[in-house]
């Protein structure tokens, strides 16, 4: 039986957590839900007219959230098993027997959940508080490893990432945001540094050692990267507004042939949120204009339009092992991230040696043209802004707050 360190940590360091004890995983719990009602508070108007159909209405969000740490600890004889439980193993009796309809991912269709978003809501606050009572009564008696603490940290985890959906949810419907809503940090403007050139070495693609890691870490093994060059931060709006200047949206010749048919279906001609590109950036911010440094780093680009920009200016995006060497050794350098999810060149696919655990949060990604994002951005929790951590979507996405950067051989 793996067991790791069980640190008392800091519930905002995303290296200690990993190996976090159930005290401090208990704080975690908690500050993660008080984030979704916060979430909540400042979304819960939203009617079906104004929630755009990628998005599920806020009132399941936040339930399902709520579902899966019942489902998954709670109801699931096996937790203790960690990730050798059965996914179909039986299951106990839940706090509300409408739950499973509502919040079970296998239930309602999208539109099905907006329609019903109403009565969820109704007694849904009860139920975020009973299903969390119940979670750190059963997390004070959990046994103090990497099994017996599985099930708490990967709700941790699904709760925490939900803070992000909640943010692009209130960026994508342009809303302004209240009181109620956790702050989201301005990215800093930033002057320009020179490219970091690597040797030929060895580095790790995924997340080695005990403790906690998501599915799609996993397995860690060391393979050889050849030289490399990366820029040391994402590419600025000043840039990709060099792109479009240059025709970049009218020039097929830069454009991954779905990437083209993506932009000609959408009369795409910026990246989405951007009101103007030429004679300065302005941006549609949470129900008003901004002018944006031209020293930012850009974000809600698919994949498709960092793709393009690499290709107009000679370049290439990263792979995954070369950004885990520069995120790893060139701090000291000057590279920098986080100012957004960062675009990856291959596409999503498990490691040689993958296993899905039990409740796999990353199972959508099979589909084949769905594209790796690494880093964080200013919505991401920051128990979350560990260097190894990967997160997939289909590459026109560009709700996400995603941005990139550039490499060559």
């Amino acid at each position: 039986m793996a067991t790791s360190s069980l640190v008392t940590a800091d519930i905002d360091d995303p290296l200690a957590m990993r190996q976090a004890s159930s005290g401090c995983l208990s704080l975690a719990l908690m500050d993660a839900r008080n984030r979704s009602l916060r979430w909540w508070a400042a979304l819960e108007n939203l009617v079906l007219a104004e929630g755009p159909p990628m998005f599920d209405p806020p009132a399941w969000l936040v339930g399902q959230s709520a579902w899966f740490q019942e489902y998954w600890i709670a109801r699931c004889p096996q937790r203790g098993r960690g990730a050798d439980a059965d996914p179909l193993g039986p299951r106990l009796s839940g706090i509300d027997p409408r739950a499973d309809g509502w919040f079970a991912p296998a239930g309602l269709t999208r539109p099905e959940r907006w329609l019903q978003a109403t009565d969820m809501a109704e007694g849904l606050r009860d139920y975020l508080a009973a299903t969390l009572d119940t979670t750190l009564e059963l997390l004070d008696k959990a046994e103090e490893s990497d099994r017996g603490l599985y099930f708490y940290r990967l709700a941790l985890l699904h709760e925490d990432r939900l803070a992000e959906t909640l943010a692009e949810l209130a960026r994508t419907v342009d809303l302004p945001l209240s009181a109620e809503a956790p702050a989201l940090p301005d990215l800093p403007a930033r002057a320009r540094r020179d490219r970091l050139g690597f040797s030929a070495c060895k580095a790790w693609q995924g997340t080695p050692g005990e403790g906690f890691a998501p599915d799609n870490e996993r397995p860690a093994q060391q393979l050889s990267v050849p030289d490399f060059e990366i820029d040391a931060q994402p590419v600025s709006w000043l840039e990709f507004a060099e792109f479009a200047a240059d025709g970049g949206y009218d020039d097929r010749r830069w454009w991954a042939p779905e990437g083209w048919d993506w932009i000609e279906a959408q009369a795409r001609r910026a990246p989405r949120h951007v009101e103007q590109l030429a004679g300065g950036v302005l941006l549609r911010r949470h129900g008003r204009v901004e002018r944006a440094p031209g020293g930012q780093s850009v974000q809600h680009v698919s994949w498709y339009e960092a793709d393009a920009w690499c290709r107009w200016a000679g370049r290439r995006l990263p792979t995954e092992l070369e950004w885990s060497v520069a995120v790893a050794d060139a701090r000291a350098r000057g590279f920098v991230w986080g100012d957004g999810f960062e675009w990856i060149i291959g596409r999503a696919r498990p490691w040689a040696g993958h296993r899905d655990g039990p409740a796999n949060l990353d199972r959508e990604p099979a589909q084949a043209q769905w594209r790796v994002l690494r880093g964080a951005s200013p919505a991401t929790v920051l128990r979350l802004r560990h260097p190894g951590a990967r997160r997939f979507a289909a590459p026109q996405s560009d709700t996400l707050f995603s941005s990139f950067r550039s490499c060559a051989p």
